[in-house]
């Protein structure tokens, strides 16, 4: 397997993918493993992923350097990245303790009553290329803290990411039968399907999730998937500070080129400021600098993904086609690498699918609203669930706004952010189960209770 540096197009390695004979052995040790390691104390495993986070840090420049040159965000983003994950194994670490520890529930008239949160086993952690620090620790971390043992499949775009991970913990003190990685694209994802893990936890696109899904149902374990979405954002009338809500929430859409879950895909601004709005918003837009990520001040290198160059290109023509305006961008930069313009559509309807299916890439529509009443049926007009976003000096009117979403995440004059302290979740096609705060930690353990009477 080749991996392809996306802002040169040069074969950065090639990799053995496994197979099934290999992903079998892999599977045998870390069932043996996993016993030894869950009968650890909790406080050891806690140091030990501590460990890792420290060894993060010591040597932060070679893994940004590495995530750069596979994924092609700017060396700065893969820093803010490895620097994201540690902030939220320390969060985990901190928690652990609190949220793994038995319950007493009752414990009076000779009768106890407790909740014993046990590992679920060997889990399954099928991985996105878009974020692999985050995504991963979202997953790989609370899975590890609660006795379990991982099979980590990073995605075939993020490979040499994923064996840098597999290093560090190993060299943190997570033992090689308690860590494995599987490399490979999809057809090692079909087979890690095939084998009797005690839970899987995907990250990737809906299309995929639902496959996944159909595929282990009749396993009867556990599954979470965290999907895509096609989040909203409103900016309501009364908003003040347009020009710094515009340059935040542009950068809310094209973050990382955009290929974010959570990434701000669709706009809708009252009528009453859309023409400032818009104005701060693609003179923002404009003033970003695109090139190879090593350079200094790159805000947009180049997509992760060819492929996702024509979907944004067959979205960009559909919107022109039905009446839709570009007014900066809206085509691929010719020349080596997978690099596509920052593009901002007016004149958008919901009869475009940049308003209706996820973009992942650097594309937003913004369409003029007259009213909240409009705005919350376009908002909620979406097969997604993931986030939605208001911006209001008037924190009542938000959240009346925001308590008609049916998203698993909703801001107030905030947007593109994730908290280790509270539940990541999608609703809809945007998946379902949590990870980050302590439901995070508690899914990947099954709950034992215990009724104890004494003699």
């Amino acid at each position: 397997m080749q991996v392809i540096n996306p802002a040169t197009e040069q074969v950065i390695q090639e990799l053995t993918e496994d197979n099934a004979t290999t992903l079998q052995q892999k599977l045998t040790q870390l069932q043996q493993g996993q016993i030894t390691w869950a009968a650890k104390p909790l406080s050891e495993r806690i140091e030990i992923v501590l460990k890792f986070a420290a060894l993060l840090e010591e040597n932060r420049e070679e893994l940004a350097s590495i995530l750069s040159s596979e994924v092609g965000k700017p060396l700065q983003q893969s820093r803010n990245e490895i620097n994201g994950a540690r902030a939220r194994i320390q969060w985990l670490c901190e928690n652990a303790t609190t949220y793994l520890k038995e319950e007493i529930m009752s414990d009076g008239s000779g009768m106890q009553e407790k909740i014993v949160y046990e590992p679920l086993g060997v889990i399954c952690n099928i991985s996105a290329w878009n974020y692999p620090y985050l995504v991963g620790t979202n997953v790989f971390v609370p899975a590890l803290l609660a006795g379990n043992a991982v099979m980590y499949k990073p995605s075939e775009y993020a490979s040499l990411t994923g064996l840098s991970i597999a290093k560090y913990f190993h060299l943190a003190g997570v033992p090689v039968d308690v860590f494995q990685i599987a490399i490979g694209a999809g057809s090692v994802g079909a087979n890690l399907l095939e084998m009797p893990f005690n839970g899987y936890y995907f990250t990737g696109s809906y299309q995929t999730g639902q496959k996944i899904y159909t595929k282990v149902a009749p396993k009867m374990v556990p599954v979470q998937c965290e999907l895509g979405g096609k989040d909203p954002l409103y900016i309501t009338d009364e908003v003040q500070d347009i020009a710094g809500i515009a340059a935040g929430t542009a950068d809310g859409a094209f973050y990382n080129n955009g290929q974010s879950c959570c990434s701000v895909e669709r706009i809708y601004v009252h009528e009453k400021v859309y023409d400032a709005y818009v104005a701060e918003f693609v003179k923002e837009v404009k003033s970003w600098k695109m090139g190879a990520p090593t350079e200094d001040g790159v805000y947009l290198g180049p997509l992760s993904r060819k492929a996702q160059i024509s979907v944004l290109e067959q979205q960009v023509k559909q919107a022109l086609d039905l009446g839709a305006s570009v007014l900066t961008g809206g085509k691929a930069v010719a020349g080596t690498g997978y690099y596509f313009e920052p593009t901002v559509l007016v004149n958008v309807n919901h009869q475009m699918d940049v308003m209706k299916e996820e973009s992942f890439g650097p594309i937003i529509g913004i369409q003029k609203v007259k009213d909240d009443v409009e705005a919350i049926a376009l908002m909620k007009d979406t097969a997604y669930g993931l986030t939605s976003s208001v911006y209001s000096v008037n924190e009542n009117r938000a959240n009346q706004i925001l308590a008609q979403m049916d998203s698993g995440t909703a801001y107030w004059n905030c947007c593109d952010r994730v908290s280790a302290a509270l539940p990541w979740s999608g609703r809809k096609h945007s998946g379902f189960g949590a990870t980050l705060s302590h439901q995070g930690i508690r899914a990947f353990t099954k709950t034992k209770s215990y009724h104890l009477r004494q003699p």
